[in-house]
């Protein structure tokens, strides 16, 4: 039996999860996993084998469903303990009918994160995530401008910052629109984060303004869906 085709819009269950204070559209699920199901996910992940990961600077991943790349991910078989959380995700409707197909699993040591970037054009644009373990906060930026004027101090990294989201573990996460297009995101590499007015879903959280937290070690499974796959394992390289 096939599974059922998830559907095309946003269903209303993800409706009411919508972080109205932050900019078009992040949702925030807490709990949306068990905790025996972040158990399990995160055994299967350290399970996994040592070739899986790769070593890159502040974190480490491992990448799932094939090797996005522009003229088409060759697209391989997700394993069954990912597979159920990809059909879940899928099914609220984040890529607009279309069924995930790649995982990117990510682990950050407390003290770790990652600099303000863009997915890219690869991916449809959406960006949904369960977070295993630990908290982090994830902060988004606007873009440096390339129409700075003559004598104008160049902005910083501070001053581009716009907000920031609490995400705690065995929660998802769904960024799309300008959440997703129109602006950088990332993680400071830091121990430890004080809580302030600038977390925009504080209350959806469940934190609170002054509150400090500390991070362990968090592993995150990023799922998204490739529009361009290739089907069979063509060379790339081949014209």
């Amino acid at each position: 039996m096939e599974d059922a085709a998830p559907p095309s819009r946003i269903s209303e269950d993800l409706r009411k999860f919508i972080v109205s204070s932050a900019p078009p559209v992040v949702y925030y699920i807490p709990d949306f996993i068990t905790e025996e199901e972040e158990s399990h996910l995160l055994r299967r992940v350290y399970e996994s084998p040592k070739t899986k990961w790769t070593q890159l600077s502040g974190r480490r991943l491992q990448n799932w469903g094939g090797l996005p790349h522009p003229k088409g991910m060759i697209a391989e078989r997700t394993p069954e303990w990912l597979q159920t959380h990809c059909a879940r995700v899928s099914s609220l409707g984040a890529f607009g009918g279309h069924a995930a197909n790649h995982v990117l699993v990510n682990e950050y040591q407390r003290g770790e994160g990652i600099m303000p970037h863009e997915d890219g054009p690869l991916y449809h644009p959406t960006v949904t995530t369960i977070s295993l373990g630990s908290h982090t906060l994830l902060d988004f930026y606007e873009p440096m401008r390339g129409d700075s004027r003559a004598g104008e101090a160049p902005r910083t990294e501070e001053s581009r910052h716009r907000f920031s989201l609490l995400v705690k573990p065995r929660s998802l996460l769904i960024l799309r629109e300008d959440a997703y297009e129109a602006l950088l995101h990332g993680i400071r590499g830091r121990g430890e984060d004080v809580l302030t007015e600038k977390v925009a879903n504080l209350a959806e959280a469940g934190g609170k303004v002054g509150e400090t937290l500390s991070r362990g070690t968090r592993v995150s499974l990023t799922i998204r869906h490739v529009p361009k796959v290739i089907k069979n394992k063509l060379v790339l390289g081949r014209k």
